[in-house]
């Protein structure tokens, strides 16, 4: 009989590509890793990995054991959030993923609400961009993540992943309020600031400029949306952000809408199933009625 707790570690070799980082993922030593790895070739009775230079790779028989033990481990997976759900329980541990402006202007209300319904439930939230936690929530590491989707670009949608669509968040162009522009063709010939090249908002934001007849003079990129509006703060640029970014708590900048009204959609995904978890739901209906944007995206 083949062992659950050695199956998940040979899974999440194959997922994540060294032991090393197994043992890191999985708060084991190494060693101990390397050991229930040879147990689990002895229960099986056939050879699952070779050396390579100094990592190893799965053996035919080890990726067959792989794709028999993902179904496994779903199952298992599918058979708690069933318990949980038919108990309705709201307790124990949820770990989120967030983006920033979500972390830094929505996630705190939602933290201080779960307190005080749910305080057996403890949320623990990590600061980190889809393009990271997606995968990540794919292999266990996180149990929801919020994500964003800028105008025509979307993410990929990833196998035994459940998505929700939370929050519609207005994009808009934040001008020096000094400056009198309002409108995005009357700063064609200002400089930006934007997020870094290859980034689906900077996509977009190219895309808006272009549409509006003049290719931007990006002179200050960062991730941080903060960084940017400081900038505009001190009548140094112009930026195209989102609502969530909180213009409106700089006092020497305006926010205007762009055209078309378009909006930056905010999603909760979940591995399958995992929307039916009594803690999940809840930490979700507290996302929706925390957020300070206005259209909210019913479940």
């Amino acid at each position: 009989m083949l062992d659950v707790r050695r199956l998940r570690l040979l899974v999440e070799l194959s997922r994540r590509g060294t032991i090393a980082a197994v043992a890191q993922a999985l708060a084991y030593s190494p060693s101990a890793v390397s050991q229930q790895l040879a147990v689990l070739e002895k229960e099986s009775g056939s050879k699952l990995l070779e050396p390579i230079g100094r990592r190893v790779r799965l053996t035919p028989a080890g990726e067959l054991l792989v794709e028999r033990g993902e179904r496994i481990l779903t199952e298992l997976e599918q058979a708690s959030i069933a318990l949980e759900a038919a108990a309705g329980s709201i307790g124990g541990t949820v770990r989120l993923a967030a983006f920033q402006s979500a972390v830094l202007t929505v996630l705190p209300q939602v933290l201080i609400s779960m307190r005080r319904q749910h305080p057996s439930l403890h949320v623990e939230v990590t600061e980190m961009e889809p393009e990271q936690s997606l995968p990540a929530l794919t292999v266990g590491d996180f149990d929801v993540v919020l994500a964003e989707e800028y105008p025509g670009r979307p993410h990929v949608r990833l196998a035994g992943v459940d998505r929700q669509n939370v929050i519609e968040d207005r994009l808009q162009l934040v001008v020096p309020a000094a400056w009198g522009a309002r409108r995005i063709e009357q700063v064609a010939d200002a400089e930006f600031a934007m997020e870094p090249v290859g980034t689906a908002a900077r996509e977009w934001a190219e895309i808006v400029c272009r549409s509006a007849g003049f290719e931007p003079r990006v002179m200050y990129t960062s991730t941080d949306l903060q960084i940017q509006l400081r900038m505009v703060d001190h009548a140094l640029a112009v930026a195209l952000v989102p609502e969530l970014a909180d213009a409106a708590s700089y006092q020497r900048v305006v926010a205007g809408p762009l055209p078309g009204d378009p909006v930056r959609r905010i999603f909760a995904a979940t591995r399958a199933g995992g929307f039916d978890r009594p803690p999940v739901a809840a930490l979700i209906a507290a996302v929706r009625g925390a957020s300070p944007v206005t259209r909210q995206v019913e479940a």
